[in-house]
């Protein structure tokens, strides 16, 4: 009797499928570890423990993310829900968590095998159009439940974006063999050195990422940029952030629009990540760094 109904659940899902309008909704819950921001914070003298709790707190808000997937056959909208509550942030936190995977529209195309995602950056638009990255998935038989779903694991390595700093890791101090470090004896240069963000900071050239797929749900997409399954990928985990589905919606009355975004300056992945990285480097040099409080505005063309 059972084999019966799991039959019949699958051939009612290919029906649901099969429609010609076919729509889908998922929300996801996005949560990134806040451990190595605040190592960062450690040797900042001027930081008190109380000034540094309420930054704790800040950062856990900010890195604690809810966004809307919107999914027909070969396209989808994955959008940052508005959160009305939302404390007030400067131009420094609003850029760091940018770049923490929030703000903007990500569009993706699985049957163009494109995307489109639009972002503002230091008070610029900047629309971002490129391939989708190819990802070599590992799969596995290995199982689990998320909800009502059973969902498969798959792994791949990919490169790690240059722009996106959830994937930074603080720098092990280095001592030179035979020498001690004398903290009274460093030069101004030394000094000056410490407090440039992209000298205490390493940017890993590849991660691993784990994801996990449900095959009841034939639809080759998932939340930000992942894509390629034989299946929607229900959750997402990269060893700093994970990504999990909350809520799954099919054929809903209300059908969503599944557009690209069209605003800002165009730009290829690349060009976006030299641009950003640059600009970052300057500010850093500056004193302000990711989530400082100077904040910077573009001034150039293009």
């Amino acid at each position: 009797m059972k084999k019966i109904v799991l039959l019949l659940v699958g051939l009612s899902s290919l029906a649901t499928f099969a429609q010609k309008d076919f729509q889908g909704m998922a929300v996801y819950e996005s949560k990134t570890s806040t451990a190595e921001f605040m190592k960062n914070m450690d040797s900042n003298k001027d930081i008190t423990p109380e000034m540094k709790a309420q930054i704790a707190e800040r950062m856990k808000k900010a890195f604690e993310k809810t966004f809307i997937l919107n999914f027909d056959k070969s396209a989808s909208i994955y959008k940052e829900e508005e959160k009305l509550d939302a404390p007030g942030q400067g131009g420094g936190m609003r850029m760091m968590t940018s770049m923490m995977g929030g703000g903007g529209t990500y569009y993706k195309n699985v049957k163009e095998k494109t995307y489109t995602v639009d972002k503002e950056v230091f008070g610029k638009e900047f629309l971002i159009k490129d391939s989708l990255p190819k990802y070599n998935w590992l799969l596995s038989q290995e199982t689990k439940k998320i909800g009502d779903y059973t969902c498969f694991k798959a792994t791949a390595v990919v490169a790690a974006s240059k722009t996106d700093f959830r994937n930074f890791r603080r720098k092990e101090a280095k001592k030179e063999e035979g020498k001690t470090e004398n903290k009274d004896e460093k030069t101004s240069e030394q000094k000056e050195k410490k407090t440039n963000f992209f000298d205490e900071v390493d940017m890993p050239k590849e991660i691993t990422v784990t994801a996990w797929y449900c095959p009841e749900i034939p639809i080759n997409q998932g939340p930000e940029g992942y894509w390629g399954l034989p299946g929607l990928i229900m959750e997402v985990n990269d060893g700093k952030t994970i990504i999990l589905c909350s809520k799954l919606a099919m054929n809903t009355k209300e059908k969503a629009e599944i557009k690209a975004p069209t605003g800002g300056d165009k730009v290829t992945q690349k060009e976006f990540d030299d641009i950003i990285m640059k600009k970052m480097k300057e500010m850093s040099e500056m004193g302000g760094g990711p989530g400082g409080g100077r904040g910077m505005q573009f001034r150039m063309s293009r």
